[in-house]
């Protein structure tokens, strides 16, 4: 399973429980010639939009896509009308988003079919995402099953914590027998973000302590010193750690004893409740930060206590992070939320200057694509805004292990052959 030692893109594929996001990178000039998504699979209101090469402009088509086999033909034929397809020779490997590896997959791994099955044995602690994962894979395989075709687990930045970070103080028989863990998710980002924040500050990973903030609809941050996880706020699942768009983040867990008990409330209804109706959601009806800026704004109070409930969570992750690390060097903003809302940023660092944070307001206030300090230049701890590129990161990370040249081939062989 080799591409074409001429062959330079990588296909980017992070399959949903209901859409497939994809991207084509050339890894050998650096462009993207094509981005697209398939969305509300299953619906008869299912939706493509898909933009091709310079030149070929962006297309949309709606109407039923039935299942995920359809929706990757339905990116071949995205694909294959700009010139671009699935048999093209100089189309190295395909990388594959796959939500949680366990403890087994600590990097990017050649998928076979004894990998496929021991990411679906970790179903029952990713519910939400391996299965849809999996189907992805198996589309692509069937497609072209001669072609590698790597897993980039969200989980694997974060199998470097240490056991005291990653262990949680219950029984250990018990948790051992059912994987009961600190995983941690978004390690692709925090990967990719924490690189190239040593690299804004002219310096080797290996040389730099980082805090990161991944702030989305899910956020999560990590603690990483000298280029390895050492600590992270999402756990066994992504509902711990930080307040997001609509999970609670970090709660008493007799709060899921005391709402079955006292409020009647099945395990999926305590389920829904902290996955989907909490966070910002549930605590003002809005989980878009722009529009709970704009409620503030107008002197809405809910939506106020809300935005200090969201930071008072990040301050203590960050106080907590820096003294996990001991030094910091960079505190570093990410995401929707962290790369575009100058509030959050300033909110988060305030009242931290005996810490070496300060924000400057005018840095701060600049909209840019580009990763930049935002700090002023006599600050002690850097604070950046680095914006995170998972779909090159794995690519990347893809394309370092299959290659098109023969230290890469013989990477993946070996790797097939383990």
């Amino acid at each position: 399973m080799t591409g074409s030692a001429n062959a330079t893109r990588v296909l980017v594929l992070n399959s949903g429980s209901s859409s497939v996001k994809y991207q084509l990178l050339d890894m050998g000039n650096g462009t993207r010639p094509a981005v697209g998504l398939v969305e509300r699979i299953g619906e008869e209101t299912s939706r493509v939009v898909h933009t091709g090469p310079a030149g070929a402009g962006k297309r949309e088509r709606t109407g039923p896509i039935p299942d995920h086999a359809a929706a990757l033909k339905a990116v071949a034929d995205e694909l294959a009308h700009d010139g671009l397809g699935l048999d093209s020779p100089e189309l190295a490997a395909i990388g594959h988003r796959v939500v949680h590896g366990g403890l087994k997959f600590s990097a990017p791994t050649l998928i076979t079919d004894e990998v496929l099955a021991e990411i679906e044995r970790l179903v029952p602690v990713a519910p939400l995402h391996n299965p849809a994962n999996i189907t992805g894979i198996r589309t692509a395989r069937a497609l072209r099953p001669d072609l590698p075709q790597v897993a980039v687990f969200d989980t694997a930045f974060h199998t470097t914590m240490p056991e005291y970070a990653a262990r949680y103080a219950i029984d250990v028989e018990t948790a051992d027998a059912h994987r009961i863990r600190r995983y941690g998710f978004h390690g692709t980002s925090h990967a990719y973000v924490s690189r190239r924040a040593a690299e804004l500050l002219g310096r080797e990973p290996e040389e730099v302590n980082v805090i990161v903030l991944h702030l989305g609809n899910g956020a999560s941050a990590s603690a990483v010193r000298g280029g390895r996880c050492v600590d992270t706020s999402m756990g066994l699942t992504p509902l711990e750690g930080l307040v997001m768009g609509t999970r609670s983040g970090d709660i008493d867990p007799a709060v899921t004893f005391h709402l079955k008990r006292v409020a009647g409330m099945s395990e999926d209804d305590v389920d829904v409740l902290l996955n989907k109706r909490s966070g910002l959601v549930g605590l003002c009806g809005d989980n878009d930060m722009r529009e709970i800026r704009r409620r503030i704004e107008e002197g809405d109070d809910s939506a106020r206590l809300a935005f200090e409930i969201y930071i008072h969570r990040l301050k203590k992750y960050i106080g907590a992070y820096y003294a996990v690390l001991g030094r910091v060097d960079a505190v570093v903003f990410t995401a929707g939320v962290g790369e575009n809302s100058a509030p959050v940023r300033e909110a988060a660092v305030a009242g931290l200057e005996e810490l070496g944070l300060v924000v400057d307001a005018d840095l701060n206030a600049v909209r840019s694509d580009e990763p930049r300090l935002v700090s002023p230049d006599y600050a002690r701890v850097a604070v950046a805004v680095v914006p995170t590129d998972e779909e090159l990161e794995i690519a990347r990370q893809t394309f370092a292990l299959v290659g098109a040249g023969p230290e890469g081939r013989g990477r993946a062989a070996r790797r097939d052959n383990a």
